[in-house]
């Protein structure tokens, strides 16, 4: 039987401080930090991977017990690199779906011509905004107002604005 502590080695201490770090539940690389950490919502294991610069974690996900059955399976390459990848993909598509949410744009017939409406929102926790714009087919600006982050652009709306000659809705 084997001491416990034995299935964590630690690594020598580095005088470099730009080493990376290659520990049994703390890796670092890669603009990535990944921490094994005790869940607390059952006997099992957690790996957090937090983006360097950042707070919080970006994704939390279940870790794998190790051989023991209760401590957890050492971090190493492949499985830092995996976890990397999948949080570096959860976090691209978040951004795009935030992105997508935040400038929306549609084209429309409206007044004879194909006409681009788009909305784009601007999150402010004190003093959220939106601007509607129009452009013509040549990419020329007809309209831009100012409305309610709450606006609905809908093909319906682009065109009965468009139609009501770009009053504020």
């Amino acid at each position: 039987m084997t001491d416990a502590s034995s299935d964590f080695p630690f690594p020598e201490t580095s005088t470099d401080p730009d080493a990376p770090v290659q520990q049994a539940r703390l890796w670092c690389g890669d603009g990535w930090t990944a921490r094994v950490l005790k869940n607390e919502d059952d006997d099992g294991w957690a790996v957090a991977m937090i983006k360097d610069g950042e707070p919080e974690p970006a994704l939390v996900g279940p870790w794998t017990m190790g051989r023991d059955k209760k401590n957890p399976k050492p971090l190493d390459g492949p499985a830092f690199s995996t976890l990397v990848k999948t949080a570096s993909e959860f976090v691209r598509r978040h951004e795009q779906q935030l992105h997508a949410s935040l400038h929306q744009s549609l084209e429309v017939s409206a007044r004879g011509a194909r006409i681009t409406v788009s909305l784009d929102i601007v999150p402010d926790e004190d003093n959220p905004s939106a601007l509607l714009t129009a452009h013509d087919e040549a990419g020329e600006q007809l309209a831009q107002v100012r409305v309610s982050p709450a606006f609905k652009l809908s093909r319906a709306s682009a065109t009965a604005w468009a139609d009501g000659g770009f009053a504020k809705p």
